[in-house]
């Protein structure tokens, strides 16, 4: 028996099978059931009780170095493989898609730029926010018919625990823990229970700004937002400010800028009145300084606020805003170039 084990042990040392199929047949003629090995481990049932141990050991032995260069060697034939057996590997290769930003990055990454170069720092906040950071501080008193102009989601049910309905909520955090001056944006996502159409949604995206300092005027607001509407529609872009009201600001206003499809002159976009609303804005209410405990006897601020999609949709001349949630590709090819 153990000179059956020794040249069995040599003819596999010796073996050298290149291909998987040939190194699967190896597999079979040695270690499969009806295997050479365990042909031996049948005949070692029948030995002498006394040959047993040395027998056994030289038999687990053939085995273990079998199963050994089995791993082995498929290992290696895995590793170098050759896949491309058939193909001209000199042809040339299937280009890669290019991919793009999606419009809504591009424009927001394009208004933190423009109010970047004046100063403004970034900030950001919690989606799920409490009343207090929401409503309260920012001058809505409870059972404010101002309340009613944004449809709220509640979390389970405690009108204490909501999704944030404007990223002002983060204008109020900065402000509790930052004393002047102030100068920041605030990108974010922001949710209020409305009907889905071609004009709303129910979530979008906002950039609202705050600036909070000494002897800061209407006359700043505007020469601030002027250049950013010059920078992001071109020098020829105009603007102007009506009238409006905002539970946190005093005055309040709502900004145009002169349709850039029709130079003003009027089409079905701007609805043949030459202007395209892009924000509210105002001078922040003292109310809402002395909330954050700001002493508004010494500081006055302004603050502003636009959605990145209405202004991606007068930017790129989009109808529709489900577009910019459906990822569709035909669709988001058309920014590919985009930066």
């Amino acid at each position: 028996m153990l000179g059956k084990i020794k040249a069995l042990l040599k003819e596999i040392e010796e073996a050298a099978p290149v291909t998987l199929a040939e190194l699967e047949e190896f597999r079979i003629r040695y270690i499969s059931k009806k295997g050479l090995i365990s042909q031996l481990f049948s005949d070692f049932k029948d030995m002498e009780p006394g040959l047993k141990k040395e027998v056994g050991k030289a038999l687990n032995e053939l085995k273990s170095a079998t199963l050994d260069k089995i791993s082995r060697l498929k290992e290696s034939m895995e590793e170098t493989d050759d896949r491309s057996a058939g193909l001209d590997l000199t042809a040339p290769g299937d280009s890669t898609g290019l991919g793009s930003r999606h419009p809504l990055s591009v424009v927001r990454n394009k208004i933190i730029d423009i109010f970047g170069r004046q100063g403004f720092t970034v900030a950001e906040g919690p989606e799920i926010e409490d009343d207090w950071h929401v409503f309260s501080a920012l001058n809505f008193p409870a059972e404010h018919p101002a309340r009613d102009m944004q449809d709220t989601f509640f979390i389970e049910k405690n009108p204490d625990v909501l999704l944030r309905t404007h990223t002002s909520s983060v204008q109020i955090r900065v402000m509790e823990r930052t004393q002047p001056p102030i100068r920041a944006i605030f990108p974010g996502r922001v949710f209020r229970n409305e009907a889905i159409s071609a004009r709303s949604h129910c979530l979008f995206h906002q950039v609202e700004g705050l600036y909070v300092d000494e002897n800061v005027s209407f006359a700043d607001l505007k020469q601030t937002l002027l250049y950013f509407a010059r920078e992001l529609f071109g020098e020829e872009v105009s603007i102007r400010l009506r009238p409006s009201y905002f539970p946190f600001t005093e005055p309040s206003a709502e900004m145009d800028v002169s349709c850039s499809i029709c130079g003003g002159k009027g089409c079905a976009l701007c609805k043949y009145t030459g202007w395209l609303e892009i924000l509210g804005c105002g001078m922040v209410d003292p109310n809402v300084l002395e909330a954050c405990n700001i002493d508004s006897r010494k500081y006055t601020g302004y603050a502003f606020g636009m959605g990145i999609e209405r202004t991606a949709m007068l930017l790129y001349g989009v109808r529709d805003i489900r577009l910019y949630f459906e990822n569709d590709v035909r669709f988001l090819r058309q920014f590919q170039s985009a930066i």
